[in-house]
């Protein structure tokens, strides 16, 4: 039995995967820009990654194909991906012989035009199918990421795909899809991450159980929410071929004058709130770190990062660098500003019961959770329109969105564009609203 080793991004809501090809050597599935996770995980293992495998031209992240080439492999990629550097291109109908195993390739857009799938077979025996966005537990991954013109042919593509895997193969095929619930690459309805298998899927998929192909369509496109503004630069950054790092990133040089770029404080919310660089950007760094960096920040803009001594200054860098981000021009501690005489800013954070009651209160969450409930009296914009749309906000609001970080990140936008909040309030809507007594 092939031993498939996952390998999780939980802040994009990705997978790739390390396979154990029996023959000492791996093969790593759509693998993300930072090679030490893979690397690592074959070495655990006993193997050496031999192969990689593209099921698609990534828009949620910088490709780890070029890294795991640099460091032996070789690449198998969608002959429509049109790649500008190494690799095999490879279409419906071919076959890899990795290892003791053989890749069978299907074409299957939906996700993409150029979309294919990986299937995995011992002899004659499909085992593994490595379907990256076109079939997931539940869903299918969006169509609406390379044009208007093409996200509904795009999106029919989607069902036929499905429901000619489902129609084709074995039902004890394991189902290993690259994203799952919680990538802003997913649609509604998708769960994960984690593996299904093509039998569960045949009795619950929605390209399954929709009365036709356009009652999917429409449901598919209705639960389709933001994303990020990368998305639409990324593929064809993974197209030409990003930059090699390896194993060992670059370091954030100490700064004392961060004058001609935007200054990112990637501390914890509660010390972001007792004291802070003027004009800094609260992002926490946390798992959802890269993604809200890059929805906020252009590529060509430098970045200082404002850490303390506790953090993880590598997983920053690796988190920054897999959106595409590269201008990280340092970093700079508080405490030295301070130090140095300079002042510090402040952000209340504030409890439910400190809020009046008419204190206007702006909800910085994504639509969809906003339309699952939100306090009657409050403005909604979504943080990743925040940053065009600072003057949309009420002077003086209360900003929340559940847990406090999009709401600290949202409110030192405020703040920078002279439009001061009343503090953050890290408590849910309904906390909110039960302690201003509005219903």
């Amino acid at each position: 039995m092939v031993e498939v080793v996952p390998i999780e991004d939980p802040g994009l809501g990705n997978t790739s995967y390390l396979v154990d090809l029996g023959d000492g050597s791996g093969l790593v599935v759509d693998p993300e820009r930072d090679p030490r996770p893979y690397l690592d995980a074959a070495k655990r293992h006993g193997l050496v990654v031999r192969h990689v495998a593209e099921t698609h031209l990534h828009a949620d992240f910088v490709s780890g194909a070029r890294e795991l080439v640099a460091a032996g492999a070789s690449l198998i990629a969608p002959r429509g991906s049109r790649l500008a550097h190494p690799h095999r291109a490879v279409g419906e109908g071919d076959e890899a012989e990795v290892g003791d195993v053989t890749l069978q390739v299907i074409d299957t857009p939906g996700h993409t035009p150029e979309h294919v799938a990986y299937l995995l077979r011992e002899g004659a025996t499909p085992m593994v199918l490595f379907s990256g966005g076109t079939l997931m537990a539940g869903g299918v991954a969006r169509p609406d990421l390379i044009s208007s013109d093409l996200t509904v042919p795009l999106a029919h593509q989607a069902y036929q795909s499905v429901r000619r895997l489902l129609g084709t193969l074995p039902d004890g095929v394991v189902v290993r899809p690259t994203h799952g619930g919680g990538s802003f690459c997913s649609s509604a309805g998708a769960v994960g991450p984690g593996a299904s298998t093509v039998g569960s899927e045949k009795l619950t998929h929605p390209a399954v159980s929709a009365p036709d192909a356009n009652r999917f369509v429409d449901d598919l496109l209705a639960g389709l929410g933001t994303y990020p503004p990368y998305f639409h630069r990324l593929r064809e950054v993974n197209r030409l071929g990003p930059q090699t790092f390896g194993v060992d990133l670059p370091r954030l040089a100490p700064v004392g004058d961060f004058e001609g770029a935007t200054l990112v404080d990637a501390r914890p919310i509660d010390r972001f709130a007792r004291g802070h660089i003027p004009g800094s950007v609260s992002v926490e760094l946390r798992d959802s770190f890269g993604t809200w960096l890059g929805w906020l920040f252009e590529p060509d803009i430098p970045l200082v990062f404002v850490l303390d001594p506790d953090q993880d200054e590598r997983e920053l860098v690796r988190q920054a660098l897999n959106v595409g981000l590269e201008k990280l021009a340092g970093r700079i501690s508080v405490d030295d500003w301070a130090d140095s005489g300079e002042s510090l800013a402040v952000i209340d954070l504030i409890r439910p019961d400190q809020i009046e009651p008419e204190s206007p209160i702006l909800d910085v969450r994504q639509e969809s959770e906003w339309e699952m409930g939100h306090v009657p009296i409050a403005s909604h914009i979504e943080l990743g329109d925040l940053i065009r749309s600072v003057g949309l906000a009420g002077p003086g609001s209360v900003v929340h969105c559940g847990h406090g970080q999009r709401a600290m990140t949202a409110a030192s936008l405020l703040a920078r564009a002279g439009n001061p909040p009343a503090g953050v309030a890290t408590a849910n809507h309904l906390e909110i609203t039960q302690a201003i007594g509005r219903t």
